[in-house]
This record gives structure tokens, sequence and C-alpha cells, in this order.
């Protein structure tokens, strides 16, 4: 019997890049509530949930997290990406096409995401770039705010909608940043990671990654090599 794998991918600097949609829509969102356009200045978002960044715009502008202020920045964040993703110079990162396109002819794959956006704000960007249709469900950002309690959750909501038990050893984690490394390493999870977005090869390798690749061009050739290892 073939072993159920389950393939997750981060978005941002992984699947796509979204032509700072995302950041500028939290910084239209800090400037309507707070009058404040610097919230983000020193804020690295790489590889962390948005609501982790959003707790970090606030105490860079010294504000708080009270009840009710992070649901009224994302409903205005949300407001911004929908306008913002229609004008911004999205695109699909290279390999990942044929990748996703030869994962979903597998019957022992299952694909989904694994990301710090929360979810109506992934849906958003995947849809700008026509992506959607190929991840049937993930762990997100809203979800929690803390990226490395997501893959459970991700293995959870698979068992929930596909009524499949999938091992953490069975888990491929795909992202572009240290922090996709971190959340796939301590849980046994293969972890790749992929130098689109702001990390090079030589910091990405220092991860511990199980594979560092410059992009995902060719990448399901190691699908196929880790599937055929079985457990």
């Amino acid at each position: 019997m073939s072993t159920n794998r389950l393939v997750l991918f981060d978005i941002d600097g992984t699947l796509i890049d979204s032509g700072g949609a995302g950041r500028l829509a939290l910084v239209r969102a800090f400037n309507q509530m707070y009058a404040k356009r610097d919230a983000f200045d020193r804020v690295n978002m790489a590889g962390k949930t948005d609501i982790q960044i959003i707790a970090e715009g606030l105490a860079a502008i010294g504000e708080t997290d009270t009840d009710g202020t992070v649901p009224a920045i994302l409903e205005i964040y949300l407001q911004e990406l929908v306008d913002g993703i229609r004008t911004a110079s999205t695109s699909i990162k290279p390999g990942i096409i044929e990748l996703l396109d030869y994962l979903a002819t597998r019957q022992d794959v299952q694909l989904g995401l694994l990301t710090g956006n929360i979810e109506t704000g992934a849906r958003i960007k995947l849809g700008a770039v026509g992506l959607n249709k190929y991840f049937p469900f993930g762990a997100f950002g809203s979800d929690h705010r803390d990226r490395n309690r997501l893959l459970p959750i991700a293995v959870r909501k698979h068992r929930k909608l596909n009524g499949l038990d999938t091992a953490y050893r069975d888990c491929i984690v795909i992202g572009d940043t240290p922090r996709d490394v971190q959340c796939a390493k301590p849980y046994g999870a293969v972890a790749v990671a992929v130098a689109t977005g702001r990390y090079g090869l030589a910091a990405l390798r220092e991860t511990g990654a199980d594979y560092v690749f410059e992009d995902l061009t060719g990448a399901a050739g190691v699908v196929k090599e880790f599937q055929s290892a079985g457990n």
C-alpha cells in the first residue's frame, strides 16, 4: 500500500510574488486607523503570520493589541488587499505550475497550504493568479498566530476533509524563509527551502532544510525520490 503524502506550500515568495500587495494593504490599514505610515518600516514580515506582523506593527507605534483591534485592522486590510491585488505586478514563481500539475495527478499525494496569511487573504492572493484550484485546504495565520503551531493544524484539517491520517514524517513543507523550515523540522517533516524570496541559498542551507533549491524548476523529481524512499 502506498503511503499518503501531504505536501504543504507557503504562498508569498514560494508560490507567488504578490507585488508587495500584502505589505501595502497593511500599511494602508494602519494609516487609516492610526494615521501612521511607518509602522512596518522596521518589521521583517518574512515567514511570520499576519497576526504576528500586526502585533509587531502595533508595538512599533506604541499601540496595544486590545479586544477588537486586530479584527478591525484585518477588515480594512482585506478591503485594501482586494483593491491592491488588481493593480499589483503578481506572478507565479518558476516551476510552480509544473510541480503542482504533477502532484495533482498523484493518488498518494494531497496538496495543501501552510502560510502565515489569514485564510481570506491567502485566497485573494492565489485567486489573482489562478492557483486556488490546487489547494482545497490549508493551515493559515488565522488558525494560529504562531507559525510553528500550523503543521498539526494542517494535518488535522487533512484528516477531517479527506479521512486520512498522515504522519508528520510523511509531510513535506515547502517555503522560502527560515521560518518555513523551523515550523517543519521539530515535527520530523521534510523541509524544502527555495530561494525565490528574500533569502539566498547560503542562508537557507544554514537552516538545516532537507532540500534547498534556487527555484522549484524540476522539483517534481525530488518529490518522486522522496516518495520512492517510503517508510
